[in-house]
């Protein structure tokens, strides 16, 4: 199986499409991602998703903000799996997309934990780590106040998603904060980028 014009195991594939299963499944109950969504899993969710381990392969633990229906947690967790190493902390407060998580999680095999928690608690409670990701879950200015508990004065780095509009975000969040920036083009969505976050400090006030 090809994925972002990368190889991807048989292991793997089976994982991700034993997910793709259990997602389309709950999904009819549970609002896990946009309804218009729905009919392209493979292409906007999980191969999008999937971008995020494929910019930083190795066997990092990571915390997933925000997971919602697993995009990219769920992903990432799987890809771990075949490494046997890593480690996905996946924070959603929604009692109901975190079961959903813990279902993906254990019929999956995949490397990961759910954790029930307002995003703002979540520093206070899971370890320290490596990878920060989050997806279509706040402007670049929140996410970095959401992350920095984990990025200040520290070598973690984050992978966020961002659409069309990423370089205004970027232009507001460095009133507040300093950081440096690698911008990955999207190879799923024209317009969008996955924007590499290192060396997060915060401005003097």
């Amino acid at each position: 199986m090809m994925l972002n014009g990368r190889s991807v195991s048989r292991e793997t594939q089976e994982r991700l499409e034993h997910f793709a299963t259990l997602f389309s499944k709950w999904a009819k109950t549970i609002n896990l991602v946009a309804p218009s969504t729905l009919n392209e899993i493979w292409q906007r969710h999980i191969a999008d998703s999937a971008q995020i381990f494929q910019l930083s392969p190795g066997p990092s633990k990571w915390i997933d903000l925000g997971s919602g229906g697993g995009f990219p947690g769920i992903v990432t967790s799987i890809f771990l799996a075949e490494l046997e190493d890593g480690w996905v902390h996946l924070v959603e407060s929604n009692h109901k997309k975190a079961a959903f998580l813990r279902v993906a999680l254990n019929e999956t095999g995949a490397r990961g934990s759910v954790h029930p928690l307002r995003i703002e608690q979540a520093a206070h409670e899971l370890p320290e780590c490596q990878r920060v990701s989050a997806r279509a879950l706040a402007d670049l200015d929140q996410l970095l106040s959401y992350s920095s508990d984990w990025m200040v004065e520290t070598e973690a780095r984050g992978f966020f998603h961002k659409g069309r509009d990423y370089r205004r975000e970027v232009s507001e969040a460095r009133s507040r904060w300093d950081f440096d920036l690698l911008e990955h083009q999207s190879v799923v969505e024209q317009d969008s980028v996955i924007l590499e976050i290192s060396n997060l400090r915060r401005k003097d006030p």
